[in-house]
């Protein structure tokens, strides 16, 4: 079992960080899995797979060097991690669960770093990640520019066409993390953040269920960074630390849930779909981000809602969650039989 010890100052000075290089390396690592991603991926995962998964394979087939080493990248053991760099965010902060969340690089600014990898250093990274020898292919010094190309080719084609919207889905990601972390503690806020990852109490964060790594971090920056699809890893580089994750299920799907036909037809498919989501307590931002709607739309259906007594309103910290009333949970079900 890998875990980090961390003490009460770097728990207190954590941050959540938006990164749309992790984003985009998460991105490539759904399409290097393919079909095995498809199966377990969510709906809005699945079809945007289906709509990647053939240019990004014409592309590999089309470059064998870098089809290898995007495979070996992704060892058996471990990510190269020239590949996965951990964030360095830029110094604005906003509100977060612990405190601020720092502003969001450039992904230019972050793939710096993988363009800049000294040829051994990437080398050295790949045999720890394939924990075997490094293929006679991969013996050449253009290793970092490749994967640099590759991933600003995932980038353009697949990741910044829909970049408004995951970055929205993030963002209320964080802040429902914000509502776990100020109702039940770190205990909550990190145990569902990824598999095997959970607060194990005594100022230890299991990170996962396998023989490493454990090490004691004391004085470090701890960072949280989420993306949209289903995978996650750690890094860490100096005195920076990081933990990607997917976000919450809930909130990574295709944000349509199933509003049944008689409430449609009784509220609009609109107001609708909102009442359904508020099956758990959710904010503005997070309906928002589900519902693809407008701020003002959201705030006009919650508005008529609340005052038809279908939802109710709590402060949690310095967000603002709704949540269906009684009335509400039985309207819902009257409508799906």
């Amino acid at each position: 079992m890998g875990w980090w010890q961390i003490d009460a100052d770097t728990l207190a000075g954590s941050r959540f960080v938006i990164s749309p290089l992790a984003e985009t390396v998460a991105s490539l690592k759904a399409l290097e899995r393919g079909t095995a991603a498809h199966a377990g991926a969510h709906p809005g995962e699945r079809a945007w797979l289906d709509a990647h998964l053939p240019a990004y394979r014409a592309r590999q087939a089309a470059d064998p060097v870098t089809a290898l080493l995007v495979r070996s990248a992704f060892g058996r053991t471990w990510n190269a991690d020239f590949i996965t760099p951990t964030p360095t965010p830029t110094p604005t902060p906003t509100a977060t669960p612990s405190g601020d969340r720092d502003g969001e690089p450039s992904f230019e600014d972050e793939l710096v770093r993988i363009r800049e990898t000294p040829p051994e250093r990437a080398r050295d990274d790949l045999l720890l990640s394939l924990d075997g020898p490094l293929p006679a292919r991969l013996d050449r010094s253009d290793l970092p520019e490749r994967a640099a190309t590759v991933l600003e080719w995932v980038w353009s084609e697949a990741v910044l066409p829909y970049w408004p919207r995951r970055r929205r889905l993030i963002e209320a990601d964080v802040l429902a993390r914000t509502a776990q972390l100020s109702q039940g503690g770190w205990a909550s806020a990190l145990s569902d953040m990824r598999p095997g990852m959970r607060w194990l109490g005594g100022s230890r964060l299991q990170i996962n269920t396998r023989g490493g790594p454990s090490q004691v971090i004391p004085g470090v920056r701890l960072m949280f960074v989420p993306v949209t699809p289903h995978t996650g890893w750690v890094s860490w580089d100096a005195d920076r630390y990081a933990v990607v994750y997917p976000c919450a299920g809930a909130l990574a799907d295709t944000g349509r849930a199933r509003v049944p036909e008689p409430l449609r037809a009784l509220l609009g498919p609109a107001r609708a779909g909102v009442l359904v989501l508020l099956g758990a307590p959710k904010s503005t931002t997070q309906l928002v981000a589900l519902t693809d709607q407008g701020l003002g739309s959201v705030g006009r259906h919650l508005k008529v809602l609340l005052d038809a007594g279908l939802i109710r309103r709590r402060r949690v910290g310095r967000s603002v969650l709704y949540f269906r009333t009684e009335a509400g949970e039985t309207l819902v079900r009257a409508g799906d039989p």
